[in-house]
């Protein structure tokens, strides 16, 4: 019996470590200051991010390409899920759902379109970072901003990422803002969120949201649930000796959809848009805890200490299907059944000086352990192709395919931030990985078992200089490039583990990469504007394919990633923002033989699938304090081929979204309408269903009421 366990790209974490988490001290990252509830929308002069060094810092004077959008932004959007809140990262493409069900997401950065080549930040701790983004858990109630990095990611974290780091910031625990969220809308959706402040004695303060929700879509039989709770609690005294820590608690149950077979050169007409090929009952549930701290203490010679933690733990309860031909037959589908856990757990602990000369040095390391067991079993079933009843299956009690994965990732690093001159900085990083993973596999069926070891060490860092060559009171031009060597260990699918050579564990995927680019402010600060190019030379890409019948995931030599991306953002008055951006992405193959079954095929010169050459944006958001509010936004889609032979091409495609309200400084009423031209087009390939693709959702219109208390 041949099984397969579709957790691996799906995110995934865990839970309690109270014990080791109030045994030692944590630190987050350093608050910024919240206006009060409903005040003008932020200037530039308000953004700051602390990706980059960990440390607060203007975007504008590091050597990277880094966005901050601000929750008041995010509120005068009406922006919910992350596709919304993005919409106008430059470069950056987000394909709601996926195989990891319509709750999650499929980011694209710098051409790549894959669910682990970023990496996913909250406060300050990789989520999900042993294994895969946990994207499904990520809650953008109550944010104070979420901050965008392109590129590889900072030698500071544990977790690498190759083309993108996203980082939600969550509002400081001394906020006294108080809100009460309610909203409904197509599809039978609908939902709260309350955030409250909670009192404590002294020192401390602490800070509550409780959210629940029921999204519905379009497609047959697809829906989640989900219910979230997240307790921040802080002591900053007068001496900086801060102390903090968060609990974060996440139920959610799906119905998923599925996706739609390609025959040939287009998407199969046998197969109707919205239908679902699942059996009755099909579910893909993830339940996940965490828990997170650390502090920030003085240390020697005037520097500080910082510490970070966490432990989380899912659990996750799959049922599902995918069709294996386009027929109706007996037996054209192929289902499911599996029960995954996996804890997950991150300790960072660094040390940070200013010294004499502008130098700011850091001294670090960090370890990242997780563990994951998964129990399955798998089965034929019958399935209609136009999705016009759902199958009754039994589903097996059974699970005789184990397979038990452990990894251990350490690493030691140090950065220094130099400025000779006043309008010159230098950046440097360098870091030594070391990580072991170590994999079983039984299949119980066959009776077999199988078992692997591979233990890596490698060095990575980062250089990079800006120079500014115009200053004028708050307005500036400054011209950046940085270097990246990038390192991390292959993605697991907690599948039957087969790869092209044989290994239950991948090669680990490396990449080096060249960037530079321009940032201007002008006008006093009212237009910013950026623009850059980027090489990205990459080896072991992780990627599908489908092994004696079944899927799975191998290394696919060797790739180039390059582009030039640009953006320009106007802060016409205090109330009104607009952005515009542009960007041109070429990823292909330049050394990658694979067999399609008719022998092998060099595929070099070949696009990678499912990216996109053209993305594009603009959209504006006017939300006075008082008065009618409206926001537009439009996103463009370049075309892309399906397919890594380059046979099935799917044209572009544009989205428009409105949104009007009426805002008070109590309260807001508003209503959102999402993909105004019902645009239905490929945007996420599955890695489960052979040829088969996730379609943008359908035209969606929300209302909501928002209070402040």
């Amino acid at each position: 019996m041949r099984v397969r366990f579709y957790s691996a790209r799906m995110p995934i974490r865990s839970f309690i470590l109270s014990g080791l988490l109030c045994a030692c001290a944590f630190a987050q990252n350093p608050p910024v200051s919240t206006p009060p509830p409903q005040q003008k929308i932020s200037t530039v002069e308000q953004r700051v991010e602390v990706t980059t060094t960990r440390m607060p810092e203007d975007p504008g004077k590091v050597p990277a390409p880094i966005e901050v959008f601000t929750g008041e932004e995010l509120s005068a959007r009406g922006a919910t899920d992350l596709r919304s809140a993005l919409a106008f990262a430059t470069g950056v493409d987000i394909a709601p759902g996926g195989d990891a069900g319509p709750a999650s997401a499929v980011p694209e950065f710098w051409g790549l379109k894959e669910f682990d080549a970023f990496l996913l930040v909250v406060d300050g701790v990789p989520w999900g970072g042993t294994f895969n983004p946990a994207l499904t858990s990520l809650s953008l109630s109550d944010v104070e901003r979420i901050e965008v990095l392109r590129g590889p990611a900072p030698v500071t974290y544990g977790a690498t990422s190759f083309v993108g780091v996203i980082q939600v910031v969550h509002k400081d625990t001394a906020s006294k803002d108080k809100t009460l969220e309610l909203h409904g809308g197509s599809y039978g959706s609908g939902g709260g969120a309350f955030s409250t402040p909670i009192p404590m004695g002294g020192d401390w303060s602490s800070r509550l949201t409780l959210e629940g929700e029921r999204m519905g879509f379009s497609d047959d039989r697809t829906a989640y649930r989900r219910g979230h709770g997240l307790w921040r609690v802080s002591r900053k005294p007068a001496d900086g000796n801060r102390i903090w820590f968060n609990a974060d608690m996440n139920w959610l149950d799906q119905d998923p959809a599925s996706p739609r077979p390609r025959d040939g050169a287009v998407l199969s007409p046998l197969v109707p848009v919205d239908s679902n090929q699942n059996m009755a009952g099909a579910f893909l549930n993830d339940h996940r805890g965490t828990v997170m701290g650390g502090f920030d203490h003085p240390a020697f010679a005037g520097g500080e200490w910082t510490t970070y933690a966490s432990l989380s733990h899912a659990r996750q309860d799959i049922f599902r299907g995918f069709l294996v031909n386009l027929e109706d037959a007996p037996d054209n589908a192929h289902g499911f059944r599996e029960k995954i856990h996996l804890t997950d757990s991150y300790l960072d602990s660094h040390l940070s000086w200013k010294l004499p000369g502008s130098v700011r040095l850091m001294v670090g390391g960090d370890y990242l352990h997780g563990s994951g067991i998964a129990r399955g079993a798998d089965f034929d079933y019958t399935a209609a192709l136009n999705g016009s009843f759902a199958p009754a299956v039994t589903s097996p009690t059974d699970l005789d395919f184990h397979i038990n994965d452990y990894r251990d990732f350490f690493g030691a690093y140090t950065s220094l931030e130099w400025s000779p001159v006043e309008r010159l900085r230098i950046d440097g990083g360098i870091r030594l990985n070391a990580t072991r993973e170590d994999q079983q596999v039984v299949d119980g069926g066959a009776g077999t078992t199988a078992q692997q070891t591979r233990t890596e060490v490698r060095p990575g860092g980062s250089l990079g200089a800006i120079f500014t060559a115009w200053q004028g009171k708050s307005d500036s031009v400054s011209f950046y490039a940085n270097y990246r060597d990038t390192f991390k260990p292959a993605a697991i699918d907690f599948g039957i583990g087969e790869s092209a050579g044989g290994d239950l564990i991948l090669k680990p995927e490396t990449s080096r990469s060249v960037e530079g680019g321009v940032k201007g402010r002008f006008f006093d600060r009212r237009m910013e504007v950026e623009a850059s190019g980027f090489l990205m030379n990459f080896e072991n890409l992780v990627t599908a394919t489908n092994i004696g019948g079944a899927p799975a995931l191998i290394n696919a030599g060797k790739e180039r990633f390059q582009g030039f991306e640009s953006e320009m953002s106007f802060y016409l008055r205090s109330d009104v923002i607009a952005h515009a951006t542009y960007s041109f992405h070429d990823a292909t193959f330049t050394d990658f033989v694979k067999d399609f079954g008719d022998g092998l095929t060099q595929l070099a010169g070949n696009r990678i699938e499912m990216s996109a050459r053209n993305l594009a944006a603009v959209g504006i958001a006017y939300a006075p304090v008082h008065g009618f509010t409206g926001s537009f936004q439009a996103n463009y889609t370049g075309s892309r081929f399906l397919n890594m032979r380059n046979s099935a091409l799917a044209g572009g495609f544009a989205t428009v979204g409105l949104g009007v309200g009426y805002r008070t400084p109590r309260w807001e009423l508003r209503v959102d309408a999402r993909n105004l031209g019902d645009r239905r087009d490929p945007v996420a390939e599955s890695e489960f269903g052979d040829a088969q693709y996730y379609l943008l959702p359908s035209r969606r219109a929300d209302v909501s009421l928002k209070m402040h208390f």
